[in-house]
C-alpha cells in the first residue's frame, strides 16, 4: 500500500517518484479546459516535474530562493511546489484574488526572487507593484491567452520552462519531514488509497488544500482533479464524482439552500415526497449510517427513501461516490450536519489550524457527534489551559513564523504547545473535544448569562434564507444580530409571493441592514459601530459611512441612513415529523 512506503519516501518529490513506479499508470491528475477533462498518469507527472524543475534551474532558481504561486487550482501550479521543492527551494503560495497591494507585501516579505503564475490577471498585478519587488527575477505563467506583446525579458510560459528542461535529470529535493508524518497518519485514518480521488477547488494558497489534496494525494497516490474555474466547481463536482470531499459549513448551507429553492418550485407531489422522505431519513438515517439498531419498518422506509430521492439527490449534488466527507473551518449548525448524514454521507468534522499542517482533532467513523469535532488525530497531543484555551503539539505544527519571531513566541507556550486562541473543552461522556468560539468573542449578558456568538449564528444559518448571521451581546441586556440574506433564496420566495425588486438592497430593505460576506467580528463591530449601538439605545435609523475596496484594488465609499424597526415575534410552532 502507498501509506507503508511513505515511511522511506520522506519527501514530496520522493513520493511523487514513488507513485510513478507504484501506481505508473493510475491518474494522478485531471484539469478540466474548454469543457473536456484532461488526464495525467503518475509517469506523466513525474516526467513533467523533472524537467520542469530543470528548467527553473536553468533560470536561476537555487537552493534557498522563494518562488511565489499565484492562481486558481491547475495541475502545472501543483506542479510548480513540487519542482520548487526538488531545487531545495521554497514555495510560497499566495491566494489568487489577493489585490496588488497585498501581493506586494507577501512577496516582498518573503524575499520572492521567482513568481509561477495562472494567467494575465496574476501576470499584470504582479508587474504592477514591481518596483516594490526588487529581488524578483522571472514570472513564468500557465495560461498564455493576453500575453503575447508584453515584454518577455521576465516573463516565461511554464509550457516553455518545462520543453526547455525536459529530458535532463532533476535536482534532488527537501521539505520537512514532519508533513508528510502528519499527511500519512490522516491517510491511514480514512483508509485512502490510490483508488481515490478528490476535487481540489479550495484555494491553491490555504494550508487545507495543500494537506488535503497536494500532501494526502502524493501520500496516498490518489488522483486530482482540478476544475475548469470557480464557477464551474460545481458541475465538475458532479462530473468527477470524488470519493474523497472536504466542503466548509459555508458550501454545505449553498448546497442546502439550492436544494430547498428547487423543492418549492417542484410540483406539489414532489414536494410532498421529499418531506415525508426527508423526515423518515431524520428519524432513522443516521442510525442506519452509523449500524445502530432500526426497526424493520424503520429500514424499509429508508430503503425506499433512498431509492426515490436520497440517491437521486446526492447524484445531482455530486456526491453519489464520496466514502468519506469532512467540513471545518468554523462550527456547523448540528441540523445542518444531520441532515447530510441522514442522506447517508459520511460527513465527519475535523479541528485544524495552519500552525498544526491542518489536523488537530478528527471524527473516527462511527463516533460521529455534531456538537464535538472528535478527539486528537493520530499522534497530536491537546490539552486545554486553565483559562479554557485548546492548545496542541502535533506531527506537522509549524517551526515558527516567517521573519516574525515575536509573533512565533506569542503563539507558543514556554513548554513547546500552540495556542489556538479557540475556547473549548473534552465532553465527559465521549472524550471529544467540544470548541465553544474563539475565545476573546465568548462573553456574558448583562444578568450573567454565557453568551457564544458561533452557536446562535450557526443555528440561524441553517434556514435557507440567512447566508449570513454575526450576533453581539457581550454586556448587553440583549442579543442583537445582523444578518445577510441568502439572495437566490429570498429572490426565489419573493419571486413566488409577487414581491418585485431590483437590488440586493431592495429585497433586503424589508427592513434593511447590511451586506456582509464573512464573519469577521471585530472588523464588522468597528465598521458597522453606528448601527449596533443604535440596535441597543432604541433609535429608528443609523446613519453608515464605509470604505469598499473594488476587485481591481480601488477603493470607494458609501454612506445612507438605516432605517430600524421593531418585529412582531410569535412563539416557535411545534414541528410536525413525518409519518
Amino acid at each position: 500500500m502507498a501509506k507503508d512506503s511513505a515511511a522511506r519516501a520522506d519527501t514530496f518529490p520522493k513520493l511523487l517518484i514513488r507513485n510513478a513506479k507504484t501506481f505508473g499508470t493510475r491518474p494522478a491528475f485531471r484539469h478540466k479546459d474548454f469543457g473536456i477533462w484532461q488526464t495525467w498518469t503518475w509517469n506523466e507527472v513525474l516526467a513533467e516535474v523533472r524537467a520542469y524543475a530543470v528548467g527553473l534551474h536553468r533560470l536561476g532558481l537555487q537552493r534557498g530562493d522563494t518562488i511565489a504561486i499565484v492562481g486558481s487550482n491547475r495541475p502545472k501550479l501543483y506542479w510548480s511546489i513540487t519542482a520548487a521543492q526538488m531545487l531545495h527551494a521554497v514555495p510560497v503560495p499566495v491566494y489568487a484574488d489577493a489585490v496588488a497591494d497585498e501581493l506586494a507585501y507577501v512577496l516582498a516579505h518573503a524575499d520572492v526572487k521567482f513568481a509561477a503564475v495562472e494567467d494575465q490577471e496574476q501576470v499584470d498585478k504582479i508587474l504592477s507593484v514591481s518596483e516594490r519587488l526588487p529581488k524578483l527575477e522571472r514570472i513564468v505563467y500557465d495560461e498564455p491567452r493576453g500575453l503575447r506583446d508584453y515584454d518577455h525579458r521576465r516573463l516565461t510560459p511554464i509550457a516553455e520552462v518545462i520543453a526547455n528542461g525536459r529530458g535532463a535529470i532533476a535536482a534532488d529535493a527537501a521539505i520537512g519531514r514532519c508533513c508528510i508524518d502528519a499527511a500519512t497518519d490522516t491517510v491511514a485514518f480514512d483508509k485512502l488509497d490510490e483508488k481515490d480521488e478528490a476535487l481540489a477547488y479550495l484555494p491553491l494558497a490555504w494550508v487545507g488544500d495543500h494537506y488535503l489534496n497536494y500532501a494526502q494525494g502524493m501520500v496516498a497516490g490518489f488522483c486530482m482533479a482540478c476544475p475548469e474555474s470557480g464557477v464551474t466547481a460545481a458541475q465538475d463536482l458532479r462530473e468527477i464524482g470524488p470519493t474523497f470531499y472536504f466542503a466548509p459549513p459555508r458550501v454545505f448551507e449553498q448546497m442546502l439552500t439550492r436544494v430547498m429553492i428547487r423543492m418549492e418550485d417542484a410540483a406539489a407531489i414532489k414536494r410532498h415526497l421529499f418531506h415525508y422522505f426527508i423526515g423518515v431519513a431524520r428519524r432513522y438515517g443516521e442510525a442506519i449510517l452509523t449500524g445502530k439498531p432500526v426497526p424493520l419498518h424503520g429500514r424499509l422506509l429508508y430503503a425506499l427513501g433512498r431509492f426515490m430521492i436520497y440517491e437521486p439527490l446526492k447524484n445531482v449534488l455530486g456526491l453519489s461516490r464520496v466514502r468519506t466527507a469532512y467540513t471545518a473551518g468554523e462550527a456547523v449548525g448540528p441540523d445542518l450536519f444531520s441532515f447530510y448524514r441522514s442522506l447517508g454521507l459520511n460527513l465527519k468534522q475535523l479541528y485544524g489550524q495552519t500552525e498544526a499542517f491542518l489536523y488537530v482533532t478528527a471524527q473516527p467513523d462511527g463516533q460521529i457527534h455534531s456538537d464535538t469535532v472528535g478527539p486528537a488525530a493520530p499522534n497530536v497531543d491537546i490539552r486545554v489551559a486553565e483559562n479554557g484555551e485548546v492548545q496542541f503539539k502535533s506531527p506537522g505544527m509549524f517551526v515558527g513564523y516567517f521573519k516574525d519571531t515575536a509573533k512565533t513566541a506569542e503563539a507558543l507556550t514556554a513548554d513547546g504547545y500552540v495556542k489556538t486562541g479557540d475556547a473549548g473543552f473534552f465532553d465527559e461522556a465521549t472524550g471529544h473535544l467540544k470548541i465553544i468560539d474563539r475565545a476573546k468573542d465568548v462573553g456574558r449578558l448583562n444578568d450573567g448569562t454565557l453568551f457564544a456568538p458561533k452557536y446562535l449564528e450557526n443555528k440561524l444559518k441553517f434556514f435557507p434564507n440567512i447566508r449570513e448571521a454575526v450576533a453581539y451581546g457581550d454586556q448587553r441586556d440583549f442579543v442583537a444580530v445582523m444578518l445577510n440574506i441568502d439572495l437566490a433564496a429570498v429572490g426565489n420566495w419573493a419571486e413566488r409571493n409577487n414581491i418585485t425588486y431590483g437590488s440586493y438592497q431592495e429585497i433586503a430593505g424589508h427592513p434593511q441592514l447590511t451586506r456582509t460576506q464573512k464573519v469577521r467580528r471585530g472588523f464588522i463591530a468597528e465598521r458597522y459601530a453606528p448601527l449596533i449601538k443604535a440596535l441597543y439605545d432604541g433609535s429608528t435609523e443609523a446613519h453608515i459611512a464605509t470604505e469598499v475596496t473594488f476587485e481591481d484594488g480601488r477603493k470607494g465609499a458609501i454612506e445612507g441612513h438605516i432605517r430600524i424597526r421593531e418585529m412582531q415575534t410569535d412563539a416557535p410552532e411545534t414541528r410536525r415529523e413525518a409519518a
